[in-house]
């Protein structure tokens, strides 16, 4: 290959990669990252006493804030004023970022970790208009604006693309991010967060994972300097022969060959060693990401514009700690109704609220287990670093529940006493009015009070509402206006439990239902009518064959909710597992599935029902559970909740999934429409804006599958189908065949495009969790009307099915 013939200056960004639980314990990661911010004030400090005037020229950027904060926390006065000095002068650097994040985290936790480093910056004179992450592939759309919103101007991406891929098809380029509302961001789409490494930069500290060539390179090399020139060469005339625009290039450097390295101070000195030699042709220098961005914003190079989403492929590590993913949701949700019941902070403090989003940002982190989790995971580290990953989820349910009782407690709670009064209050604490069941619970012991009945009444205008009963529970049905609350109490009241047999429907003495009727049940007009082969209420008739869920009909219309060209039931099980080569290993098999996240010998099953059965009915909704066989599920059963008097149906979907050790990816079936497909638009919730899978997206992200928040919605002009999704994020709509991948721009309108939950996967060769086996319940809302006309309303109500209305028991 020929030389470069331009003049070239290459950006060397120093920094740490973050990887919280990778290569070590979590509170080691700790140390290590307190004590390299130490070493870099060091650094600078005999670099400007003169003591070290060969590593001048040394800059340092601290990758993550979260770093900054626990050093900041163990620092000495006098640590922290040297820190807050070399930051002044421009040796030390804050990123804008807090964590390498997963898509787990919502608008209101991004904006408030953005908050963080500007903060400080401001606080030491020092204003923080630069962020970088490194090693995730993408961030939902609202990461952009809480940047923003927070004073940072720009965004330097280290795509990692080990199962992954980078965005726009090609790095090491610029271009405007657009916001929703139309706020720009400049982003960098860089090179993997460790090339300066294999370009031979670091003394001790060289590499070959991007660049495979004729070197040998175990880290600490008697020829860098010879790798250095070479492969700088190389890589500068390459970029001259693919039309890279700029006569400069940046690279990211670590001080050690891990993540979780080191400063190193001999970086600059072997900077300035090469620019002794080769300067005046190829001129290096580091830097930090504002002089970076300032050299870059200079530059009579059009940089273009993008809006949308920018998926992350990095998300999935969330499907295979699902139970744990289910209770940080739910923990995510509980943060949201203390805000919105306490919005003035009187009863939790903002030192709890930071302590509960401490927990969920640990466990949204990117890190998802100790490196040798799948080939090891008997490992001590495995077991140790899982557990711990997996109790950031549990801490920040324990802390949020505590303080939404607090809360709750200090608005007329009621806690355990003898007489207590059988008082509710429900409350919505969503930003949209809805229509919900409310369940009224009490404890065992008090049963005796309702042996011959109950009613429910409403305390503001002391009428009997309908309710229906359950164990230890009476559910209402309750319409709510954003914020509004009501409250209700519960009497004993001698209700007949008379009943008699039909005359007319069509059910044998073995009980089993397995005959339309000839003629119309009177009751059929009030509640719900079961069957063993359809459910029926007054809005809506669901059918099923051995396939599962066939048919979801419309009975005011006649149409269906399920798509004619379905390949899987609603709510059907589809599993996968790639059989290990007999030569093979657990790691081997993994490692070549590159983005397929399966193997070409992947061998895909469905469930088939074999089993209907009633479970409950009455006057406000009706269920029936379907018990399905799978193969890698001991049982697996989908409960239908069919509301008597709305256009609404409840799922739960129950199993108990067998542990393996091969690759493996579980499924759910969503093959729903709006009714109306071909009016039809597909809307996701993701942190920060609705968007269009496929549409809302930047030009070569991916299209496989998404990470969202509360849901999903078909909208269109006459009717809109919202699926709330509130324990499992992430939904594919790629297909499920192994084969080549397609990224936006690359799909047309005959492309296949099936809708299912992702609800559980294993098959990452490094730290995803090994086996998936355990008991689970995931639960989803499906609800259609013709009233919901817009993304923001149908989103909204997604939100609003995820969370319910929050009801409390409260004194006399």
């Amino acid at each position: 290959m020929s030389k470069p013939s331009r003049n070239w200056r290459i950006f060397v960004i120093h920094h740490s990669h973050t990887d919280i639980g990778y290569t070590e314990r979590q509170e080691r990661i700790e140390q290590y990252h307190v004590d390299f911010i130490r070493q870099a004030v060091n650094i600078s400090k005999e670099i400007r006493s003169g003591k070290r005037d060969e590593w001048k020229g040394f800059k340092w950027t601290c990758e993550t804030f979260w770093a900054v904060e626990q050093f900041l926390r163990e620092a000495s006065s006098e640590e922290q004023r040297d820190f807050a000095e070399a930051v002044r002068q421009g040796d030390i650097e804050l990123s804008g970022t807090y964590l390498n994040m997963t898509e787990l985290a919502d608008e209101d936790l991004l904006r408030s970790i953005h908050s963080k480093a500007a903060e400080y910056g401001r606080s030491i004179g020092c204003p923080v208009d630069s962020a970088m992450t490194a090693d995730i592939n993408g961030y939902s759309w609202g990461y952009a604006k809480s940047l923003l919103d927070a004073g940072i101007q720009h965004l330097f991406s280290c795509i990692h693309t080990h199962h992954g891929m980078f965005a726009l098809g090609r790095k090491q380029i610029p271009f405007w991010w657009e916001t929703p509302g139309g706020e720009r961001l400049l982003v960098w789409n860089g090179e993997h967060y460790m090339f300066g490494n294999e370009l031979g930069i670091c003394p001790d500290g060289v590499g070959s994972y991007m660049i495979r060539d004729e070197f040998h390179t175990p880290a600490i090399v008697d020829n860098r300097e010879e790798i250095m020139k070479t492969r700088i060469e190389r890589y500068l005339s390459k970029l001259e022969e693919e039309g890279y625009p700029y006569d400069f290039v940046p690279v990211m450097i670590s001080g050690l060959a891990t993540d979780n390295g080191s400063p190193n101070g001999e970086i600059a000195h072997a900077i300035r060693t090469w620019n002794e030699l080769h300067g005046d042709k190829i001129h290096v220098e580091m830097a930090t990401l504002s002089r970076f961005f300032s050299h870059l914003k200079k530059q009579d190079v059009e940089i273009p514009v993008y809006r949308g989403d920018w998926p992350d492929w990095w998300s999935d590590g969330v499907g295979s700690t699902p139970m744990h993913t289910q209770i940080f949701k739910d923990a995510q949700r509980t943060l949201r109704k203390i805000k919105s019941l306490d919005p003035r902070q009187q009863i939790i403090s903002r030192q709890e609220l930071q302590d509960i989003e401490q927990q969920l940002v640990m466990y949204a982190e990117h890190t998802w287990g100790f490196h040798a989790s799948v080939h090891s995971p008997w490992h001590w580290n495995v077991q140790m670093l899982e557990v711990r990953k997996l109790a950031y989820a549990a801490n920040a349910s324990r802390l949020a529940h505590g303080a939404l009782d607090k809360v709750q407690n200090a608005l007329g709670g009621s806690l355990l006493h003898p007489g207590r009064a059988f008082r509710y209050r429900v409350v919505n604490t969503e930003r949209q009015a809805s229509r919900q069941l409310a369940d009224f619970e009490w404890d065992g012991f008090e049963n005796e009070r309702f042996k011959d009945g109950m009613e429910v009444v409403d305390e503001s205008t002391g009428q009997v509402v309908p309710h229906q009963s359950g164990v230890q529970c009476a559910t209402i049905e309750v319409d709510l206006q954003p914020g509004e609350q009501k409250q209700y109490f519960i009497r004993p009241a001698k209700i007949s439990k008379a009943k008699t047999t039909s005359n007319i429907k069509l059910v044998g003495a073995d009980t089993v239902y397995d005959i339309e009727d000839m003629y119309p049940s009177a009751e059929a007009k009030e509640t719900c009518v079961i069957s063993q082969h359809a459910a029926e209420s007054p809005y809506v008739k669901i059918s099923w064959n051995e396939e599962g869920i066939v048919s979801w009909m419309i009975k005011e219309t006649g149409e269906d909710l399920i798509r004619k060209d379905r390949k899987h039931g609603a709510f059907t099980p589809v599993y996968e597992v790639t059989p290990m080569d007999v030569s093979g290993s657990m790691y081997a098999v993994r490692s070549a599935m590159g983005r397929n996240r399966k193997g070409l010998n992947v061998q895909r099953s469905a469930g088939r029902l074999a089993k209907a059965k009633v479970i409950s009915n009455g006057p406000l909704f009706g269920v029936v559970e379907l018990q399905f066989e799978t193969r890698g599920m001991s049982c697996y059963s989908v409960f239908l909740k069919l509301y008597a008097t709305s256009c609404r149906v409840d799922v739960s979907v129950r199993f108990h999934k067998d542990s393996v050790w091969e690759p493996e990816n579980v499924y759910i079936s969503l093959p729903f429409t709006s009714g109306i497909p071909h009016d039809e638009t597909l809307w996701l919730d993701k942190a920060g804006a609705p968007i269009r899978p496929w549409v809302d997206q930047l030009p070569g992200t991916l299209l496989d599958y998404y990470c969202i928040q509360e849901g999903l919605a078909f909208v269109g002009e006459n009717r809109a189908l919202t699926i709330a999704t509130p324990d499992t994020p992430l939904v594919q709509l790629g297909s499920l065949e192994y084969g080549k991948r397609l990224l936006h721009t690359q799909q047309n309108e005959k492309t296949e495009r099936d809708l299912y939950v992702w609800a559980m996967s294993n098959y990452w060769e490094t730290n995803f969790k090994a086996t998936l086996g355990g008991f689970y319940e995931f639960r989803y809302s499906i609800e259609w009307s013709g009233d919901v006309r817009t993304a923001e309303q149908a989103i909204g109500q997604c939100r609003a099915l995820s969370s319910g209305f929050t009801v409390w028991r409260i004194q006399a």
